[in-house]
């Protein structure tokens, strides 16, 4: 039907749906040769027998000319492309219909079976649209617009919508991110501040959109996830630039709806609101399957007014939980009695390896940190252990502040005087929790904490193994290195960088 020969047709399809399952590549010569080839075949005769054949591959490899092709690529593809849309879309037709108006993304993975078919008159057919619907002019037309609606999504009409591109690889790559899988080759930081100028240059029919995946974004970023504080300053800046766009807006919704509170879920709506296509997907999935709001609800400005103000305080608020001064004098109140010896027994609790401790790791490492340079030896010995386990315990990572206060202390112990030589006999402490939970309060009030029955190797540790410089030094330098290098900021800080 086509005059090609089966087993070229068949090799050609195979080849251009290999580029549609694998796009996102950049500038790939056998891709490049592929698409010229195509393109140059559909220009050569527009409105010719094969051209649907010649459409239908174009559209298939469609997502790599939009991504990123080699130089002439992209031009000699929408050239085609729009040579062949201005060549059939009029002539005449008596179909009510035809395939390309019910075709989105999710149908492309059938175009090559669909292409053999076509060109096999006895193939078995078993699209629901008729045969010579697929075949029809008008149809080829569409789809040429469906393909240049993909190449540059919004420049043509009368097509099904689609989410560009560009924003469904942000899809991908964000879900895997705020899973907690980041892709290996995801800078975390570059993707998440990407989205923040997105939002400075929206336009402002995406303005909410972009925001919806700020939102979802930020969410991450202030877990402790993102350890450069520029990261959230631009977060900070990009909702503080929207939010005057929202505030002054008013609206007779009785209510809106909640948004997703799940940051991959937040993400790709916010994605799916950012584009025309993207909003005609929504739109079209509510008509069809009767769920989601509304869409002037989901981006209502009012709405976004609110989440806006939320958002912001959360940012600033963890910003300065994460890079900011931290008070910890509260902490007296826990961890010392009143006679200002060590609450020992508590502290102990705390060191245990257990994520219920993780909120209090932070706080209690850096107190312990600030604390131990007027201590005495034995509470020194506890106070430094305390900032060795809650470095283990706190959860992403110690915030900015708490690093570069314990490493403070560290690095001063670790470069103290030590002997050549231990001055006793047994072995020192081994760091693990039974040490904390049972030898540690003993070593620090025996009396309190007296031995019960057979006495366990951490009980018989002598003081001065808990005491030793180089047990201090050991520590110290095991903490160090699992610290130094978590921000730029400690790096700086040891290089004597102001």
């Amino acid at each position: 039907m086509t005059g090609i020969d089966t087993d070229t047709l068949d090799e050609l399809s195979q080849a251009w749906d290999d580029i549609r399952e694998n796009f996102q590549d950049y500038r790939n010569d056998d891709y490049d040769r592929a698409v010229l080839d195509c393109a140059a075949r559909l220009a050569a005769g527009p409105g010719g027998g094969t051209a649907h054949v010649w459409t239908l591959g174009l559209v298939m490899t469609a997502p790599y000319v939009a991504w990123l092709p080699g130089d002439g690529v992209r031009q000699a593809a929408v050239a085609a492309l729009e040579a062949a849309d201005g060549t059939l879309r009029d002539r005449p037709c008596d179909h009510a219909s035809h395939p390309y108006r019910e075709h989105d993304d999710d149908h492309d993975a059938h175009l090559a079976g669909r292409l053999r078919q076509l060109a096999d008159e006895t193939a078995e057919w078993d699209e629901e649209r008729p045969w010579d619907e697929w075949l029809c002019p008008h149809n080829t037309a569409g789809f040429a617009r469906i393909a240049l609606d993909i190449i540059a999504p919004g420049t043509v009409a009368d097509v099904p919508p689609r989410i560009p591109v560009d924003d469904r690889n942000t899809i991908a790559t964000l879900s895997a991110l705020l899973h907690g899988y980041p892709k290996p080759w995801t800078d975390i930081d570059e993707e998440i501040s990407s989205q923040a100028r997105d939002l400075k240059a929206a336009e402002p029919a995406d303005r909410a959109g972009r925001f919806q995946v700020v939102r979802a974004v930020s969410w991450y970023a202030v877990s402790g996830m993102v350890r450069t504080k520029s990261v959230i300053d631009e977060l900070v800046e990009a909702v503080e630039q929207a939010l005057p766009h929202f505030e002054d807006a008013s609206c007779d919704h009785e209510q809106h709806p909640v948004l997703p509170g799940s940051g991959p879920d937040a993400a790709e709506l916010g994605v799916m609101m950012s584009s025309p296509g993207g909003r005609g997907v929504y739109e079209r999935i509510r008509a069809e399957e009767g769920w989601g709001a509304p869409l002037e609800k989901v981006v209502c400005p009012v709405l976004m007014a609110e989440v806006a103000e939320d958002v912001l305080t959360r940012l600033r608020e963890r910003r300065e939980v994460l890079f900011g001064h931290r008070d910890t004098s509260h902490a007296d109140a826990e961890y010392l009695r009143a006679d200002g010896r060590l609450e020992i027994g508590r502290i102990a609790e705390r060191l245990d390896y257990s994520s219920r401790n993780e909120p209090y790791a932070d706080d209690l490492g850096l107190w312990a940190a600030r604390r131990y340079e007027r201590a005495g030896d034995r509470e020194r010995a506890v106070l430094l252990l305390t900032v060795y386990q809650t470095m283990k315990i706190s959860y992403p990572s110690p915030p900015l502040p708490v690093v570069r206060g314990v490493l403070a202390t560290l690095r001063a112990v670790a470069a103290a005087p030590r002997p050549d030589a231990c001055a006793h006999d047994d072995e020192h402490p081994t760091l693990r929790y039974a040490e904390f939970r049972r030898g540690m309060p003993h070593f620090y009030a025996p009396e309190e904490f007296p031995q019960e029955g057979p006495a366990p190797d951490e009980e018989r540790r002598s003081a001065e193994a808990w005491t030793c410089p180089r047990f201090a030094a050991a520590v110290a330098e095991e903490c160090i290195e699992g610290l130094e290098g978590l921000y730029e900021e400690t790096a700086e800080d040891e290089a004597g960088v102001a």
